[in-house]
């Protein structure tokens, strides 16, 4: 039989992770990087998550979501991150086929919770500032749980249809991916086999879990600028404004991002570019959500006033 002719060549042997090739200096200095950011990551979004159960006046829907996003961002970081520490600090990329769809499953099933979480989020607001008189009634402890629950549910549901269909996709050349994790992209562009339904069905799932989130949260943003404008006093619209705020920042930084990596008709256009834009992604931004939600929200500067003070 030919190699790579009629045959599924993706478990005969390891891929390599690319990375960022340099010199050591440039190594050393990426892993000093993404280990600080990561560990930042980690205790930055832990002490949300335990700021939230600790303090009684944070245990209400907004934070409960809140707590959501931080689980997933501490998850989302350590799916890609460690490998590439590992790849930084030996300069062996080398991973599994298997463990290349695990990576690559649970990056991306993240990736998609995200945008469902920001859309329930962007929901939640509009019922607190649109419908203030009726959020509580609304927005019940029940109703919270099934939408967050639902956000992880259909995060990790969508991507099963293009990891099944990458898994029947033959690997008979170079099997050097160019990232620092195992991106769709880059990996489905060492395919010998015909990719294109990989490329329009990852395509149409972006587009779909992008714009269909995206409109959620249009939606809710113009009713909540609406009902804004409309508070009489200067100090009212601070207020309401405040509350949504942090959340905003965080989807503009999101959705800035992840629109350029994911919306793409090809998979060979602009991989360098890719990567680096990806780091922002994976990296930079979930380190910066607990900061945001810290230093714009009064609620959660409070009780982390009071938590250094052991109050």
């Amino acid at each position: 039989m030919t190699w790579g002719r009629g045959w599924n060549l993706s478990a005969q042997g390891p891929f390599v992770l690319l990375g960022f090739p340099g010199p050591r200096g440039l190594h050393a200095g990426l892993f000093l990087l993404f280990l600080v950011l990561y560990v930042l990551t980690v205790a930055g979004n832990l002490a949300i998550i335990s700021l939230v159960g600790a303090h009684r006046r944070l245990q209400m829907p907004m934070y409960f979501f809140l707590c959501n996003l931080s689980f997933l961002e501490i998850w989302f970081t350590t799916a890609c991150v460690p490998k590439a520490l590992a790849t930084f600090a030996w300069q062996s990329g080398a991973i599994s086929f298997a463990g290349c769809a695990a990576q690559m499953y649970f990056v991306f099933s993240l990736g998609c919770t995200e945008y469902f979480l920001l859309a329930v989020m962007a929901f939640d607001r509009y019922l607190a500032i649109c419908l203030p008189l009726r959020y509580g009634v609304i927005m019940t402890p029940g109703l919270s749980a099934r939408l967050a629950l639902g956000a992880w549910l259909c995060g990790f549901s969508t991507i099963a249809v293009p990891t099944a269909l990458i898994t029947r996709l033959s690997f008979c050349g170079s099997r050097v991916i160019n990232h620092f994790f195992c991106d769709i992209a880059p990996w489905i562009a060492l395919a010998c086999s015909d990719r294109r339904v990989v490329e329009l069905v990852s395509f149409g799932i972006a587009l779909c879990v992008i714009l269909g989130s995206f409109f959620i949260t249009l939606i809710s943003y113009t009713c909540i600028i609406a009902t804004i404008v409309r508070i009489p006093s200067a100090q009212g619209r601070h207020r309401a404004f405040s509350t949504c705020s942090s959340h905003l920042t965080v989807v503009l930084i999101w959705y800035g991002s992840t629109i350029f990596l994911h919306v793409r008709t090809s998979v060979e256009s602009s991989l360098d570019l890719t990567k680096a834009v990806t780091v922002l992604n994976t990296v930079v931004t979930p380190v910066l959500n607990p900061f945001i939600y810290t230093l714009r929200n009064k609620d959660v500067k409070e009780a982390l006033r009071r938590w250094v003070q052991g109050n």
